[in-house]
C-alpha cells in the first residue's frame, strides 16, 4: 500500500498501471467506513500476490486528485489499467464483495505466469534460441489459452518463420471466435499470402511478370491480387496495398471485397499494439479527468504516419 499526492501521482498511478491494474481508495482519517475497508483492502493485496497494486489517496489533503475523479463520498474506490479508470465502487464493501470486484479485472495467477513465460521467449529470441523460445511460447498459451497478446506473438513468429501449418493450427482457435477479432483476421490474410506464395506457380512468378499481364489487361483483378499476395509475403507492405487500392478503385466489391480485407489486414500488422509501454504517457487527460504529464510525442513515428496515410487513401477508394 502506497500514499499518493498529485506529486507522485503519474508515477505512482498511471505508469503503475501500465503493467498492472491499480486500485485507487479514496479515504480520510476521520471516516469510520474508511477504516473499515482498509485493512480488507490491504489483506487482499497480499493476498493477490501482486495482481493488482493498492495505493491511498487522502481526499482531505489530496483534494485536487480527489476532484478530479469526481469523488462524492468515501470511501470510493476506482480501478485504473492503462492509465484509465475503468471500474470502481463505494462504500465499505465486505471481503467477498471486493474480492468479486477485483476478479473481474486483475489477471489469474495462470495469466500471470503466461505472461513470464513470454518473458522469458523473448530473452531467447533475442538470444538467438529459436526453437527454445517456440517451446516456451507453446507452453504458456497451453497454460493461458486465453491470452490473446500471447497467441498474436506465436502466431506472427511462426509465420514468419515459414511455419504454416503450426502457425494455421495455433490461430485456429482465435478464428473460431465471434466475432474474431481483427488482429487474428489479419494474422489469417498474412497466413494465406504465405501460403499462397509457397503453393501457387504463380507464387514464384518475379513481379515484371505481373507487371506484363496487368499492362495487357488493367482490370485483371486476379492477376492484381496475386500480385500484392505474393508481395504481402516479401514484406513488401507499401507495394501490396498499392497494389489492392488499384482493384478497389476499379471494382470496390470485387471477389466479396478481398482486397479491401487483405488492405485492412495489412494496416492492422503495420499498427503498434496498443497502450503504450510504461514512460511513453501521451500528455492529456485520463478518462478521469486527471492531467498526465507524460512525454508527448513531438512527431509522429514513420509506421504509425504511413499507416494513417494508407487508411485515408483506403477511406478515399472507398468513398
Amino acid at each position: 500500500m502506497i500514499d499518493v499526492t498529485l506529486e507522485n501521482f503519474e508515477s505512482e498511478v498511471i505508469e503503475a498501471s501500465m503493467t498492472t491494474p491499480v486500485l485507487v481508495d479514496f479515504w480520510a482519517p476521520w471516516c469510520g467506513p474508511c477504516r473499515a475497508l482498509g485493512p480488507v483492502l490491504e489483506k487482499l493485496e497480499a493476498a493477490y500476490g501482486g495482481r493488482f497494486k493498492l495505493v491511498k489517496i487522502n481526499s482531505d489533503e489530496q483534494q485536487e486528485l480527489a476532484g478530479a475523479f469526481g469523488i462524492r463520498s468515501i470511501p470510493t474506490c476506482v480501478l485504473l489499467k492503462n492509465g484509465q479508470p475503468v471500474d470502481g465502487f463505494m462504500g465499505a464493501l465486505p471481503e467477498g464483495q471486493v474480492r468479486a470486484f477485483l476478479d473481474k479485472h486483475v489477471p489469474a495467477e495462470t495469466e500471470l505466469a503466461a505472461q513470464a513465460e513470454a518473458q522469458e521467449a523473448k530473452q531467447q529470441l533475442e538470444a538467438g534460441d529459436v526453437d527454445a523460445a517456440l517451446r516456451r511460447m507453446a507452453d504458456a498459451l497451453a497454460a493461458a489459452p486465453e491470452n490473446d497478446d500471447l497467441r498474436e506473438d506465436y502466431v506472427r513468429l511462426l509465420i514468419e518463420l515459414g511455419r504454416l501449418d503450426e502457425a494455421a493450427a495455433a490461430l485456429a482457435p482465435a478464428l473460431a471466435r465471434i466475432p474474431v477479432p481483427l488482429r487474428f483476421e489479419a494474422l489469417d490474410q498474412w497466413l494465406k499470402a504465405r501460403e499462397f506464395a509457397a503453393n501457387d506457380p504463380r507464387g514464384q512468378w518475379p513481379i515484371e511478370q505481373f507487371d506484363a499481364r496487368i499492362e495487357q489487361n488493367k482490370r485483371d483483378f486476379e492477376t492484381r491480387f496475386a500480385k500484392a499476395r505474393v508481395l504481402m509475403n516479401r514484406g513488401e507492405w507499401t507495394a501490396a496495398m498499392d497494389e489492392l487500392l488499384e482493384i478497389i478503385m476499379r471494382d470496390k466489391k470485387w471477389d466479396d471485397e478481398a482486397p479491401r480485407k487483405t488492405m485492412v489486414a495489412i494496416l492492422e500488422l503495420l499498427s503498434p499494439r496498443k497502450p503504450a509501454q510504461p514512460g511513453a504517457v501521451a500528455a492529456g487527460r485520463t478518462a478521469g479527468g486527471i492531467e498526465i504529464a507524460g512525454k508527448a510525442a513531438v512527431e509522429q513515428d514513420p509506421q504509425a504516419e504511413l499507416v494513417s496515410r494508407y487508411r485515408r487513401r483506403l477511406s478515399m477508394a472507398l468513398n
